[in-house]
């Protein structure tokens, strides 16, 4: 159950780092958000991570919980980056279609 609550922490903290990128924001919203929007999700990706870490830590102490939050992590931003890519080339099938 630790693991999981993690990962979807490490999943929502990804994802709004992402949502903070100013590349990112044009391909999902078409625009730039304002900067106190994007200091928002940069806050909320890192809040999210430090979380992440501390249920994991708690539960297996430093030495298997920095081992376990690695792995979390990247399965995490593996999940988000490839969520990123799919949706990329979805819009631009969608967009080429007559």
């Amino acid at each position: 159950m630790t693991h999981l609550l993690s990962i979807v922490f490490c999943l929502m903290a990804f994802a709004c780092l992402a949502v903070s990128m100013d590349r990112h924001q044009m391909m999902l919203f078409g625009r730039a958000l304002r900067a106190g929007q994007t200091r928002g999700f940069r806050i909320a990706g890192w809040c999210g991570l430090v979380l992440a870490l501390r249920f994991i830590v708690d539960y297996q102490g430093w030495a298997l919980g920095l081992v376990s939050y690695s792995g979390c992590t990247s399965v995490s931003a593996g999940i988000v980056f490839g969520g990123l890519i799919v949706y990329e080339r979805l819009s631009a099938r969608r967009s080429h279609q007559p």
